[in-house]
């Protein structure tokens, strides 16, 4: 298998720098977490690459974290983080995230879905160029229902966000960590990683992995999940669209809003002088107050958000760019 890049010196993995960080967050598997430690203890040792495992326990009730302590007496290399409650499969990723100090992360489901097998696949790739490779679960084994809804989301998700792969919902994926540490996670936004990361420029690949049946435990997942899948889509194509100029959707909004009623208002002054119906018994113009009164308003909410943003980014120093590569750069000092 190819490196992504270079062994680490020991000097570096002294200073807490590591070829590779996996992160596997989990929720009540306490029968998978030492079977799946055993197959990434295997798969990661033949590598070469030196890597740590960090498995993010997000409130397991059925004695994970016990299983978990244990394991982590016996090998220096598991990191285990426990939430204080269950926060969600997106804020255990970020927790994951946050903490791992590889220079590519790797994230996985904790359920032995995933193949620790498939690493080196995606490190390979990771290797031609990209900066997010993404596994497709091309044969899945989960029930038709589920399987079709999935398929669905996938398809509407590509169309919405131009970023067009099989498969958001498999959490095995291999992130360059320049890339998962830009990202903010919140709510669930975990599944739409691709498109954000997309959205910065990141160069992105899809391969097919193993995907096994379910062998512990049952599924995290509803019906409920299809609902927030639609939400969560609406911010992440305003995001990547008009994250950083707001006033475009609002404004632009609010001038519609606005012409239409002034459309109306000349339609209720037409009918007033050539069929003599008064304004005040004609509904045109209450309807061209009110698509005034809305415009106005849009337009405002706009300038709000405006202000909101740039907020945002002068605040947290949020960069509206991101570099690839430099070469020959000095630095200039700014004038204040």
């Amino acid at each position: 298998m190819a490196a992504t890049h270079p062994h680490l010196s020991e000097l570096d993995v002294a200073a807490g720098r590591l070829d590779l960080s996996v992160i596997v967050p989990v929720l009540d598997e306490a029968e998978s977490v030492a079977e799946l430690h055993a197959a990434l203890t295997a798969t990661l040792s033949a590598t070469g690459l030196s890597y740590e495992i960090v498995v993010v326990d997000d409130g397991s009730t059925d004695g994970t974290g016990r299983v978990l302590a244990g394991l982590a007496d016996h090998d220096p290399q598991l990191t285990v983080i426990e939430l204080r409650r269950n926060f969600g499969q997106t804020a255990a990723l970020a927790a994951g995230f946050d903490h791992a100090r590889g220079d590519v992360v790797i994230p996985m489901d904790g359920d032995l879905q995933n193949d620790p097998a498939d690493i080196p696949r995606l490190l390979a790739k990771l290797d031609e160029g990209y900066d997010l490779v993404s596994g497709w679960r091309r044969d899945r084994h989960d029930g038709i229902v589920r399987t079709f809804l999935s398929r669905v989301a996938n398809r509407m998700i590509g169309v919405v966000t131009g970023v067009r792969l099989h498969d958001y919902g498999c959490t095995l994926k291999a992130y360059r960590v320049e890339i998962a540490r830009e990202i903010r996670l919140y709510g669930e936004m975990h599944r739409f990683l691709p498109a954000l990361a997309a959205s910065m420029g990141a160069r992105i690949a899809e391969i097919p992995v193993a995907h096994h049946p379910r062998r512990f435990g049952r599924s995290k997942y509803g019906f409920t999940r299809t609902f927030k899948v639609l939400l969560d889509l609406l911010t992440v194509r305003f995001l990547s669209s008009h994250g950083t100029k707001p006033l475009y959707v609002f404004g632009g909004s609010g001038f519609v809003l606005c012409l239409l009623g002034v459309v109306a208002a000349a339609g209720a002054l037409y009918e007033k002088w050539a069929n003599d119906i008064y304004v005040h018994r004609n509904p045109l113009i209450l309807l061209a107050v009110l698509l005034f009164l809305l415009g106005v308003t849009f337009v405002l909410m706009g300038l709000i958000a405006e202000l909101i943003v740039r907020t945002y980014h002068e605040s947290q120093s949020k960069p509206i760019y991101w570099v690839r590569t430099t070469r020959n750069l000095h630095r200039v000092e700014r004038r204040r």
